[in-house]
């Protein structure tokens, strides 16, 4: 009879634990693989990072909102008083690679509360923003 697809996973990783403990050389037990990943952040120039978020259409304060920074922070990159940390960096990247995704990634976080016109005459307040 075939064994379960679990039981297999569980003799395995027993396998496994136990050339750990014996101080087995694992790559001579196991088929081991190593990934490199290309992840060098792009230099980010106050015009790209302007360009990058003209990509998804926002505000600074919504794209610093989007970034977890701050409007202060994406202005002084804008203007060229900061620059982009490395992991900002990366997450322009991304943004860049995939605009589409990205967009629609912004479009499901945003919130929108409207308030309409009472009988008290206070007009409508219209607010949306990003969580």
């Amino acid at each position: 009879m075939k064994s379960s697809v679990g039981s297999r996973i569980v003799e395995r990783l027993k396998g496994f634990t136990e050339a750990l403990e014996s101080n087995h050389v694992i790559s001579e037990r196991f088929t081991c693989h190593k990934v490199h990943l290309d992840l060098k952040p792009t230099r980010y120039s106050p015009e790209l990072v302007k360009r990058t978020r003209k990509l998804l259409g926002v505000s600074q304060a919504l794209f610093a909102r989007f970034l977890g920074t701050s409007p202060q922070t994406i202005r002084a990159w804008e203007q060229g008083i900061n620059v982009p940390n490395d992991m900002a960096c990366r997450f322009m990247d991304e943004i860049r690679q995939e605009p589409a995704y990205w967009l629609a990634r912004l479009r499901k976080l945003v919130v929108s509360k409207t308030t309409e016109k009472t009988s008290g005459g206070t007009g409508a307040l219209r607010k949306s923003a990003a969580r």
